[in-house]
């Protein structure tokens, strides 16, 4: 591997002579591949052959890296790939947030932070996750949705679109886009890349993404910065900026030395964490823990109390509604058939938008109007279904919810390669005696998705654009890895 002549003298610098042929020595080697488990839909015994992520409750290595696309448990959300060395969130999160919060994910594609925040986060917690790039907002959506959990939002906007929201959020992760030095191991592409210049464009956005979202942080709040990179310009250096621009305070997270994490490589006398190829078992890293001062108040700040009472004092249906039953005055019905389809359907506010059915947890209804009016959502708690004619068809991701009442719906068992057509949108047609209807299939307990059983066939249901596109392939199994 041929690395950049000013990456090799900035770092050979930064490390010392022999941690730094220890480095180039560590990205000549094969990287590590690694899992995390959904806890809340995965039921199945672990394969033996699977070794712990120790900075992770539910992180795996795996002894060689599968064709995931083929593992039809991966469609249903019961494990995320991810890097071994991000999952270290997880140790921020169980330290520093342990009651009910609201938590912003700003750059969150393809969500592998937010899966893991959403399942460490306390019972009662909201999170949003962000991302600027609507192609990979669309991937983070649907990732998120996979995962099951109902009290998430997602949206595409620009760091500073969330600047109105002051004081909204009692935890903020940034993993800020950055010079991808992290990544050369697994990713070539980023070495061409690399540049000194862009190193330089990259610290200076990052302080720009901070500004703009830092008002959004509650008093008191934590904000947790992140990068996949190894310098100190867009590491310690900002970090000490955050804290001298904002009076921040840096936290200390708690770990072994047995996992290999690195401390500082500056003199900035505050703690961070540095994951490096040659110490730990994962890729390049870096995270920084603040806490915002609980005596900082931003002026001009949003009254969030006042905007939520008024929202729900003059709160109408905004859109006409047009395609969905209509009861007095033109509201659209909210048809009980479907509330029946999750669990606790009295916790969730319904709404029919243009002939679709969402539920939002009633606690968070408030903020969501507020994320509404100031934000674009591409996602937001759990769609449940779609006025098609007469009938109400059930969406997929309720299919995916963890909050899905499966006993409503006749349920078919299908092979790996039965659900690998279904997930190739094929036609499908389940076994068993079962009557003309919607038929949620499952694999291994758990929902793919619905079909509609109309005899002698079935129409798929599975959403076009999630498709898996190649015809070649058996299922691989992960579990059995």
């Amino acid at each position: 591997m041929e690395l950049p002549v000013e990456f090799s003298i900035y770092t050979r610098h930064l490390l010392g002579e022999r941690a730094y042929e220890e480095l180039v020595e560590s990205l000549a080697s094969v990287p590590s591949v690694s899992i995390r488990i959904n806890p809340a839909k995965w039921h199945q015994p672990l394969p033996q052959k699977w070794e712990r992520v120790p900075w992770s409750g539910v992180g795996y290595y795996l002894p060689e890296r599968p064709h995931f696309t083929l593992d039809p448990l991966f469609h249903a959300g019961a494990y995320y790939v991810q890097e071994a060395s991000s999952m270290f969130v997880e140790q921020v999160l169980r330290t520093f947030v342990t009651r009910q919060c609201a938590m912003l994910d700003l750059c969150a594609a393809p969500g592998g932070k937010s899966t893991l925040a959403r399942s460490v986060l306390p019972e009662g917690s909201l999170l949003v996750s962000n991302e600027i790039v609507r192609s990979r907002a669309q991937v983070l959506a649907e990732n998120i949705i996979k995962w099951g959990h109902p009290s998430t939002v997602v949206t595409c906007n620009a760091p500073a679109d969330f600047s109105a929201l002051e004081e909204c959020f009692d935890v903020i992760l940034a993993d800020v886009p950055c010079s991808g030095e992290g990544m050369f191991r697994k990713d070539e592409a980023s070495i061409a890349e690399w540049s000194s210049g862009n190193v330089d464009a990259c610290w200076r956005r990052q302080r720009g993404i901070v500004a703009d979202v830092w008002p959004c942080l509650k008093p008191g709040g934590i904000f947790i910065y992140s990068t996949c990179t190894y310098n100190a310009l867009e590491n310690e250096e900002n970090v000490r900026w955050i804290v001298r621009e904002y009076g921040a305070e840096v936290l200390e997270v708690p770990v072994s030395p047995e996992w290999g994490i690195r401390g500082t490589l500056t003199d900035v006398g505050f703690p961070v964490y540095r994951f490096f190829p040659s110490c730990v078992r994962g890729e390049g890293f870096f995270l920084a823990v603040l806490r915002k001062p609980s005596n900082c108040s931003t002026s001009g700040k949003i009254a969030f109390e006042t905007v939520v009472q008024k929202q729900v004092e003059s709160k109408k249906e905004k859109k006409s509604g047009r395609h969905a039953r209509k009861g007095k005055m033109g509201v659209p019905v909210v048809p009980e058939e479907c509330r029946q389809w999750l669990v606790g359907a009295d916790n969730y506010h319904w709404q029919v938008d243009e002939g679709t059915l969402y539920a939002f947890p009633k606690e968070w209804e408030g903020m969501l109007s507020l994320l509404k009016e100031r934000l674009y959502l591409l996602h937001a708690g759990i769609e449940v279904a779609a006025l098609k004619g007469h009938d109400w068809t059930p969406a997929h991701p309720l299919a995916m919810s963890t909050e899905l009442l499966r006993e409503k719906f006749q349920m078919a068992e299908v092979s790996c390669d039965e659900a690998l057509a279904y997930l190739r949108r094929e036609s499908v047609v389940p076994d068993g005696d079962l009557s003309r209807g919607f038929v949620l299939l499952t694999h291994r307990g758990l929902p793919l998705g619905f079909v509609k059983h109309i005899g002698n066939r079935s129409n798929n249901l599975y959403p076009n654009e999630w498709r898996i596109r190649s015809s070649y392939g058996k299922g691989e199994v992960v579990m059995e890895g």
